[in-house]
Formats: C-alpha cells, structure tokens, sequence
C-alpha cells in the first residue's frame, strides 16, 4: 500500500531568481527615492511652518481668509464626493453588470479627466459657462453666478475627481459577476433589495476607497479650481490657492502652516486607506478559503 505525500511550495528569498546584492540595491534605491521625494519634502513643510515657533503657526490659522479658505474646501468637498459617489456606483454598476449599446463610450468617458489637464477642465467651463461664453448672456440676464463663484468651483472639482469611485468598483463587481444577483432576483427580491443587500454588501470597502481617494484629490485640487475661482480672497480660495497667495506674499511661515494642515489630512487619508485596503484583503482572503459547494448568502439577506 502506497502513500502520496504532497508537500507544500518552499518560498524563499531567491524564489525570483536574483541574487541577494541586486535585491539590496533596488531596496536601496527605492528607500533613497522614497526619502529624497517624499519624506524630506514633507518634513520640510512641517519644520517651515514651525519656525517661528508653535504661537505663528496657530496664528496663521486664525486669519480670516484662512479660516474662509478651510471652510470652502470643506464645502466644495463635501459636494463634490457624495455627487461622485453617486454617479460612481451607478456608471460602475451599468457597465459591469449590463450590455449595452454604448458601453465603450462611457468606459471611455469616466477616463476622460485623467487624460486632459486640470487647467484645460477649468477653462471648458470658462467657455462654456463665462461671461463670453455658449450660456453667459442668459447667466448674466438671470443674475446666475457660476465662474468665480462657487457653483463653478464645485463642477471644476467634480470634472477632475469623478473618475476614483467608477475605476474603484468596476474591476471588483466584473470580477464578482451576476450569480448573486440573478439568485436574488429568482427569489423574488425587487432592484433596490438586490442593490441594499447583495450588491452594496459586496462592494462597500472597494466603494470606501474609492471615496477616500475622491476627498483626497477634492481637498488637494489646484488647477481647474485655480481657473474658475477668480482668486477672491475670503470668498473663492480654497485651501491650495491660499497658500500660493501667501507664498507669493512672501509670508512663507502662514502658506507652509496653512500647507501643513494639507499634508496632515493627506496623512490621514493615507492611514485611512491602509486600513481599507487591508480590510479589503482580509475579506478577499476569507472567500478565497470558501468552499465552492458553500450555498449562496442572499437566500438569508433577503428574508
């Protein structure tokens, strides 16, 4: 009587093939960039702002225009993100779960913003929504305000950010397919039970990145908001046209103060999205271990 022994793949440090000193030198390398182009210029905004001591650097944040330009990118931002999360999750839902004429069309179009310049965006709505511009007469007639204003700044930051949550939930509900769904809807459960309970479920932490990633680029967009704004101070600046006006001024400590303040939220952000991520990872590893014959879960989440 015989036995069949299977043993496991054995890892190591060489599975790849290099050697240990060219691996130490990509390591390098990498530490090096990292340090000279990320850490180092981050330190740098934080010790400038500190220079004066802790009393300058609170004080920048009690000016005004500062505080004007904190609460304006709130604002824009907490527009911007909920108007893009809903068109994210139902352009990714159209394109992953339907076909339909069009499609590559409007795969095409949630790129789109990676492809043209900020600055470009800005001068679209320039030309569309300006005082010379298709709709300016009829704007101006109504007393409507949108470039330099905030409605032109909310729609420059919506132009830009839009594309994170579509390009987030995309791959993952292709790659999670209709089974479940088609199952719910056997099941009798109507289109907001499957979304609510099957669907939702199944995308909320690629959906959660996707919105971290959505708040961080509207908190730190420069360009197409820098050219529908007008640069009215205490009224149209957002944070980062704020610190170039003070820069500009020669007032470094206050932009490198107001700058920080930009840094610490993209920190957080950052530590927000590695704690989704390893969430996500954590989730896919658990289906990943699940049996195959395992019965699908809508048949309880419906009830």
């Amino acid at each position: 009587m015989s036995s069949v022994q299977h043993t496991a793949p054995v890892h190591s440090a060489h599975s790849t093939g290099e050697p240990l000193w060219l691996q130490r030198i990509l390591i390098a390398i990498a530490l090096i960039f990292v340090t000279l182009f990320l850490v180092l210029p981050l330190a740098a905004v934080f010790t400038e702002a500190l220079r004066k001591g802790h009393e300058a650097f609170f004080s920048s944040f009690q000016e005004p225009d500062a505080l004007a330009a904190i609460k304006l990118t709130l604002l824009i931002t907490a527009i911007s993100v909920p108007l893009n999360l809903v068109f994210g999750v139902c352009a990714a839902w159209a394109i992953a779960k339907f076909e339909f004429r069009g499609k590559a069309l409007l795969t095409t179009l949630v790129d789109l913003p990676f492809s043209v310049s900020p600055v470009v965006a800005g001068l679209i709505y320039v030309l569309v929504f300006g005082a010379q511009g298709w709709f300016g007469p009829w704007l101006q007639a109504n007393d409507i305000k949108i470039i330099f204003a905030v409605p032109g700044m909310v729609l420059a930051t919506v132009f830009v950010t839009f594309p994170f949550v579509a390009r987030e939930l995309i791959p993952l509900m292709q790659a999670q397919g209709n089974e479940e769904e088609q199952a719910a809807m056997v099941l009798g459960a109507s289109g907001w039970q499957i979304f609510w309970r099957v669907t939702l479920p199944n995308i909320k932490w690629g959906l959660l990145y996707g919105v971290i990633l959505c708040n961080a680029r509207a908190m730190g967009e420069f360009g197409a908001v820098s050219v529908v704004s007008g640069h009215i101070r205490g009224q149209t600046n957002t944070m980062p046209l704020h610190v170039e006006i003070l820069y500009n001024e020669y007032q470094s400590v206050a932009a490198f103060s107001v700058a920080s303040l930009l840094a610490l939220l993209a920190l957080v952000t950052l530590v927000i999205k590695s704690v989704v991520e390893w969430k996500q990872q954590r989730l896919m590893a658990e289906l990943a271990t699940l049996s195959p014959e395992r019965p699908v879960r809508v048949t309880t989440s419906l009830k």
